[in-house]
C-alpha cells in the first residue's frame, strides 16, 4: 500500500511530464509554422500585366524586392533554427527521462529566448503587413492601382506567410507562458 506522500509525488511527476510534452509540442508547432511561413514567402513570385489609363504595364513581383519581406524571411530563418534546436533538446530530454528545464537558469534562458524570438516574429509580421496593405489598397494620391488585382497569387502567398508568422508568435508566447509555470513552481 502506498503512502500519501508517494502518491502525491507520482501525480507531481505526471503533471510535470504533461507540461513538458506540451512544451515540446509548442516547439514543434513553432518550427512547423515558421518553416512553412518561410517556404511560402520564398515561393511568392508572380508576373502580370496591369492596365493603367489604357497603357499596358508589365508588373513583376518577388519577395526579395521588399526589405520588409526580406526581414520576414530572415526572422523566420532564425526562429526555425532556434525552434529546431529547442525541439531536438526537448525530445532528447523527454526520451532520457530528464527534465526539459533542469535548472532555474535554463528556464530563465528559455523564457528570454522565447520572448526575443517571439517579438522578432511579431515585428517581422508587422513590417510585412504594412507593405502588404499598401500592395492591396494601392497608393491613394497617385494613379497607381493596387497590385493585388494583377498579382493575386503573390499577394495570397504573402498573406498566408504573414498569417503563419503571427501563428509562430503565438506558439512562442505560449511556450514562454509554460516556462513561467516552470519558474513559478518551487
Amino acid at each position: 500500500m502506498r503512502r500519501n506522500g508517494d502518491g502525491e509525488e507520482v501525480v507531481a511527476k505526471r503533471r510535470r511530464r504533461i507540461k513538458e510534452l506540451v512544451q515540446v509540442a509548442l516547439r514543434g508547432g513553432c518550427l512547423a509554422a515558421s518553416a512553412t511561413a518561410m517556404a511560402v514567402m520564398l515561393t511568392a513570385t508572380e508576373e502580370g500585366v496591369a492596365d493603367i489609363y489604357g497603357f499596358k504595364l508589365t508588373l513583376s513581383s518577388n519577395w526579395s524586392f521588399s526589405p520588409s519581406y526580406q526581414y520576414v524571411v530572415g526572422a523566420c530563418t532564425g526562429t526555425v533554427l532556434y525552434s529546431l534546436f529547442q525541439l531536438c533538446l526537448g525530445v532528447y530530454r523527454l526520451l532520457t527521462g530528464s527534465p526539459i528545464t533542469p535548472s532555474r537558469f535554463q528556464a530563465w534562458l528559455c523564457f528570454t529566448s522565447d520572448q526575443l524570438f517571439g517579438y522578432l516574429m511579431m515585428s517581422a509580421g508587422s513590417a510585412g503587413s504594412g507593405v502588404t496593405n499598401l500592395n492591396k489598397t494601392g497608393i491613394r494620391h497617385t494613379p497607381l492601382p493596387d497590385f493585388c488585382k494583377t498579382l493575386s497569387s503573390f499577394c495570397n502567398h504573402v498573406a498566408l506567410s504573414l498569417l503563419l508568422v503571427f501563428l509562430s508568435f503565438i506558439f512562442l508566447a505560449s511556450s514562454s507562458f509554460f516556462t513561467v509555470l516552470v519558474l513559478s513552481t518551487p
